[in-house]
């Protein structure tokens, strides 16, 4: 792999800032975030050389696929129905007559 170069890029504060939230929203860092968006900008314009790399993958390496004959074999007694969770609904205790005064709906009780 070649070495990758290193700049000193002067930037205006607030141009930082919102690289920054940009780069954040999207899980990627400031520096990363910014050979991102030159790469798209050349490409756009028609000069990305042929010869230009992927950006390199930072972080954890995904696993490998298991090979046709490792995978595991799925648990008979297993269902495959999705588990249900708490419903959003009012559940007996708040239901007519309960002693919980009721809720604007807000999130905000008063």
């Amino acid at each position: 792999m070649t070495e990758r170069k290193k700049i000193l890029l002067r930037l205006d504060p607030a141009v930082h800032d919102a690289l920054a939230r940009w780069a954040t929203a999207e899980l990627r860092s400031t520096n990363a975030q910014i050979e991102f968006l030159l790469r798209r900008a050349l490409s756009d314009a028609g000069r990305l050389p042929g010869n230009v790399g992927c950006i390199p993958r930072r972080g954890r390496p995904s696993k490998p696929e298991p090979a046709p004959g490792n995978r595991p074999e799925p648990d008979p007694g297993a269902t495959s129905e999705p588990i249900s969770g708490p419903t959003s609904g009012p559940t007996s205790a708040d239901g007519p007559g309960s002693d919980r005064p009721e809720s604007s709906g807000h999130g905000i009780d008063t």
